[in-house]
């Protein structure tokens, strides 16, 4: 009776410690990722660091609901790594409380003001707001130069703009909160609102139609343009970085990045992760993925695609991005701009 209960004691034992080995996380061999990205540009890169390190990678592609999930989860963290395509999240996230700082092996490729102060989030590819237009419905010449030119009566019905909820329209009208000032803002809103032929789900609805012409030209982030590029048909377009004159602001740049969630279960696979992921050709890889362009100088971008250094950049740091992000949404809600499509 004894070997009896002494075996059932050693059984219970190593069930209790296979049960917490597979509910923790020291000796858990798998990394959750949660991303916002488009999962056909995140997917393949996580696939390649699955197979070179053979730790499983469990991902969430929920779009901007991850932020909020990371919110709703921070006495319960679920989840390793953030990748988003928008800084201002991320450092908005940074200023709560739910990232921690690591400085991964070649962290010093990306300059300084594009990441946070403790490399909690490390931006990787760089998006510029431009104008996409028709060439067969417009020309350079007669194109709007600057972003408050959508106010202009002429273009009433003429180009489109995503809904204000897209993560490219906030950190846009944060950017120019900070230019403009909020009343500005709010009145350049409203009026767009108004103005645009149509107000869509996303970008590539934008470039989609544009090309088709259905609308001389749309509001979107510059890749889109790359995108549209290659379709087999629909393609002759061209982009206006916007802003460019003397005394004029410059065009407005947001970025897509990395983040290490605070408590997350599977530390050290996010450092590993992390450290892998800031090799030159992972890098190049998470860029080449959405036909960004790559924050590190020394991988370079895409043919037609513009370097940062050749047009003027708006000033705000992407770092102050975050000061302004929660509450740019509620000022795009209260100038009329819907945050959904209803």
């Amino acid at each position: 009776m004894k070997k009896v209960v002494a075996l059932l004691s050693l059984i219970f034992v190593i069930l209790v410690s296979a049960g917490c080995t597979e509910q923790g996380t020291n000796n858990s061999n798998e990394l959750v990722v949660y991303s916002s990205r488009n999962e056909t540009f995140v997917q393949q890169l996580l696939d390649k660091f699955q197979e070179e390190t053979g730790i499983t990678v469990r991902a969430l592609h929920a779009g901007e609901g991850v932020f909020n999930r990371i919110k709703e989860e921070k006495n319960n963290v679920q989840a390793d790594i953030i990748i988003a395509n928008d800084i201002g999240a991320l450092e908005h996230l940074r200023m709560e409380g739910l990232l921690q700082g690591y400085t991964p092996k070649g962290v010093e490729s990306i300059a300084k003001e594009f990441r946070a102060e403790d490399n909690s989030w490390i931006a990787l590819s760089a998006r510029t707001r431009v104008f996409i237009y028709n060439k067969d419905l417009i020309t350079e010449e007669e194109m709007p130069k600057t972003i408050w030119e959508l106010t202009d009566e002429k273009w009433k019905g003429q180009f489109a703009i995503t809904r204000g909820g897209n993560g490219g329209m906030i950190g846009h009208v944060s950017a120019l909160r900070y230019e403009w000032g909020d009343e500005k803002t709010s009145q350049w809103l409203s009026i767009i609102k108004d103005n645009a032929g149509a107000i869509m789900q996303g970008h590539g609805d934008i470039r989609r139609a544009v090309g088709a012409g259905e609308f001389k030209f749309g509001l979107v982030n510059n890749y889109y343009y790359h995108q549209q590029l290659r379709e087999p048909e629909n393609n002759n377009v061209g982009a206006i970085y916007p802003d460019q004159g003397e005394g004029e602001m410059g065009a407005v740049v947001n970025a897509a990045g990395v983040g290490f969630i605070k408590g997350a279960p599977n530390e050290e696979n996010a450092k590993i992760f992390l450290d892998w992921l800031l090799k030159p050709e992972n890098q190049k890889a998470f860029s080449y993925a959405s036909l960004e362009v790559p924050l590190n100088p020394e991988i370079e971008a895409i043919p037609e695609a513009k370097k940062i250094n050749e047009y003027k950049v708006h000033g705000m740091s992407l770092r102050d991005l975050g000061k302004y992000w929660l509450d740019t949404r509620e000022l795009i809600e209260k100038s009329g701009l819907d945050l959904e499509i209803r």
